[in-house]
């Protein structure tokens, strides 16, 4: 793989990433489902403890989801939670021509209707990511969430 390679596979990889928020913001299953590898594997565990706390703020989301077609094509009727991810400085690694690893710094807000135990969640943490190429495209194969705070309001 030569550089222009290289730097092309890069750049579709953060276009996989923008999309996957965009798609987790909107509540565009579909359009998540899109980034997906077919046999994903998606490991939200203790997404949203805080490790200094260790107080878990939402143990519903403690999860691992496998395979493309386990992420809902939309939200549960009554779910009103409202997020908002920002992904930034990635470390992407291209390890050849079909694999590639990651890892993203992000914060997410999480803004929950009246009568919660809380109004507002915001977390700072990094996404370890791993893709295929699947000859038609990057896809994400592997997420796991690293928390280092996570502030509740």
């Amino acid at each position: 793989m030569d550089m222009v390679e290289r730097l092309a596979a890069i750049e579709a990889i953060r276009q996989v990433k923008s999309r996957y928020f965009r798609g987790v913001d909107s509540g565009d299953g579909a359009l998540v489902r899109s980034i997906l590898a077919e046999d994903c594997v998606l490991d939200y565990m203790g997404c949203c403890t805080d490790p200094v706390t260790g107080i878990d703020h939402m143990p519903a989301m403690n999860i691992v989801m496998r395979g493309r077609e386990s992420w809902p094509i939309r939200e549960p009727v009554g779910v009103q939670v409202v997020s908002v991810h920002q992904g930034h400085d990635p470390d992407i690694t291209i390890e050849d021509t079909q694999h590639a690893s990651a890892i993203w710094s992000f914060t997410d807000r999480f803004f929950i209707p009246p009568g919660g135990a809380f109004e507002r969640l915001t977390g700072w943490g990094r996404y370890h990511e791993t893709y295929s190429n699947t000859g038609t495209g990057w896809l994400l194969q592997t997420t796991r969430i690293e928390r280092l705070r996570v502030e509740v309001a």
